[in-house]
């Protein structure tokens, strides 16, 4: 946003926070030009660009004997509760730790029972900061599925500020040409197309066209009819002998 402010200023930007699964329904319905979706989505009249993969965390207690470690392998997870809340964004195959009695509605419900001392929850590291609480702190799982961020929008309307945006948010530079119109060629150097037809001619030389030979001078006498025709001249008619 400090980007596009610096950049557009006259054009205003306006966030608007909608749940993974209702971000690829809210672009289709114009309820946002561009959104920062999770993968996968329904692509049917979308385009999407992948931007990165996010850090998968998991969210525990300070006090917890995991909070003393860097990380925290899933396999460690196998004798706690691990919560795993109906909007939960992660492709799990084989989910880590023992399953609750209920699944909670949402990613901030499950944030709420895991400070209650109720479980442990896994969940991409943006999550983990967007609910984060003075009692909580979050450990990597290196071993966790990863959530994979992309930026999309309608196909059908990639305008020049979808364009604007897309660069933005990929760090194009603000005199960085990529989406956008390409200046259109300018017309070529005349002297350039006749190979050098505008160098001064040598001393000596003609400058028009000759009809000769190539190299040859344009125009002019024969260099040798000056001598013939004097020497022509000088002859006349003979004389008769008396």
């Amino acid at each position: 946003m400090r980007i596009w402010n610096e950049r557009l200023p006259g054009v205003p930007l306006t966030l608007v926070g909608v749940s993974a699964a209702e971000a690829s329904d809210a672009l289709r319905g114009r309820a946002a030009d561009a959104g920062l979706v999770r993968l996968p989505i329904d692509r049917t009249a979308l385009s999407a660009i992948p931007l990165y993969a996010e850090t998968t965390v998991v969210v525990i207690p300070k006090d917890h004997i995991m909070a003393a470690v860097d990380e925290v392998p899933a396999a460690d997870l196998a004798d706690d509760i691990v919560l795993h809340p109906l909007d939960d964004v992660l492709d799990w195959q084989d989910r880590p730790g023992r399953p609750a009695n209920e699944r909670p509605a949402t990613t901030a419900d499950a944030v709420e029972l895991v400070a209650a001392g109720v479980g442990l929850l896994v969940v991409p590291q943006s999550l983990a900061r967007l609910h984060h609480r003075k009692d909580l702190t979050y450990r990597p799982v290196p071993d966790a599925p990863e959530s994979r961020v992309a930026l999309s929008w309608l196909e059908d309307e990639t305008t020049d500020l979808v364009e604007e945006f897309i660069g933005i948010v990929r760090g194009r530079t603000v005199n960085s040409t990529r989406g956008r119109p390409k200046t259109p060629p300018q017309p070529k150097d005349k002297r350039a197309e006749t190979g050098g037809a505008g160098r001064k001619p040598a001393a000596g030389r003609t400058a028009g066209k000759s009809g000769g030979k190539p190299g040859g001078k344009a125009g002019g006498k024969n260099p040798r009819s000056g001598s013939a025709g004097a020497k022509a001249a000088k002859r006349g008619k003979p004389r008769r002998r008396p």
